[in-house]
């Protein structure tokens, strides 16, 4: 199993409005983020976000919006507890990435300064 944490960065003008909808909690976006997990671009980005599209839009061709990038900033990756003794004698053990400072195990992503609350 493996964590990741993406910051985005999203150009909210290019949002179709007519696209946002009431919840229950407030008005939502769908969108859709495409990650490319082994390599980043020019510019230290691991992906992008586009506006989602209905079935219907899609199957007519319609792509959505891209809205902005995505940047992996942090990456842990560990064994799935699946796999037998004998697997992981015979796999190398993956690699694991040490958590950012100050994080708390018991509140996820709350020593992350960018998301933590001002």
């Amino acid at each position: 199993m493996s964590k990741v944490a993406v910051t985005l960065k999203i150009d909210v003008t290019k949002i179709n409005k007519e696209k946002l909808f009431k919840g229950q909690k407030g008005t939502y976006l769908d969108a859709t983020i495409f990650l490319d997990l082994g390599e980043a671009d020019q510019y230290g980005n691991h992906g992008m976000i586009t506006q989602s599209v209905s079935k219907e839009d899609k199957d007519a061709g319609v792509r959505g919006e891209i809205l902005g990038n995505g940047k992996i900033v942090w990456r842990e990756e560990q064994q799935s507890p699946r796999n037998s003794q004998d697997q992981a004698a015979r796999q190398p053990a993956p690699r694991q990435q040490s958590a950012p400072p100050d994080f708390d195990d018991a509140i996820p992503f709350a020593g992350l300064p960018y998301l933590a609350s001002s």
